[in-house]
């Protein structure tokens, strides 16, 4: 049953994004990143075994951005076809057609919070760092769902995927004094604290003296 739910979940993508106007060699690098990703999936995570997951990488950020993502959105948003391709689309490679398929996503859907979300992150992607249109994607996000912490907790991400790891946890902290002890998501973001004011402990603890 993993397979026909890849296939379908393949063919229904592909079809969504031709009905949406994607076409020609960005469709073509869409219809590439799905499949790289069923075979990565089909390698690391076994689709025949429900539930089974895939092995995460060595990168540079803290936490999968799709794993967060869940996190504060669920698994079945309007918004998962295009960013499971654009996520697809940067892990290949291809930062600079993972920002365009949401650029084309947010022209469509400008009120969705996720997806101006899923644009910060690939502009913060694709620029390896921080940016003034990643930084308005995030505020766009804001203002799509005031007072809820998916927006700030993801351009704490990218602070601290672009090195201001104090940045990210002064947001994440802010976040935790307001945070109901049952969300979903508050183990995340303690996760997130505990990881980053590790390492700038570890960073700023004294070496010890030698003797001569």
């Amino acid at each position: 049953m993993g397979w026909l739910t890849l296939l379908l979940l393949f063919t229904a993508s592909l079809a969504l994004l031709w009905r949406l106007g994607v076409h020609g060699g960005l469709l073509t690098a869409s219809a590439a990143a799905l499949l790289l990703g069923a075979s990565g999936y089909a390698l690391q995570g076994s689709p025949n075994t429900p539930g089974a997951p895939a092995r995460g990488g060595g990168g540079h950020d803290i936490f999968p951005l799709t794993e967060a993502r869940h996190a504060f959105f669920g698994h079945f948003s309007p918004a998962e076809s295009w960013l499971r391709i654009s996520e697809a689309l940067a892990r290949d490679g291809k930062s600079e057609d993972a920002v365009g398929i949401l650029q084309n996503a947010v022209k469509r859907y400008p009120a969705d919070p996720q997806l101006w979300i899923g644009l910060g992150n690939a502009l913060v992607d694709h620029a390896r760092g921080l940016t003034p249109p990643a930084e308005l994607a995030y505020r766009r996000a804001v203002e799509m769902s005031p007072g809820y912490p998916g927006p700030p907790f993801f351009y704490g991400l990218a602070l601290a995927r672009s090195g201001d790891r104090a940045g990210a946890v002064t947001i994440w902290q802010q976040i935790l004094k307001t945070a109901p002890k049952d969300a979903e998501w508050r183990p995340l973001i303690e996760q997130g604290v505990a990881a980053l004011s590790g390492q700038r402990s570890g960073a700023a603890k004294p070496q010890p003296a030698t003797g001569s």
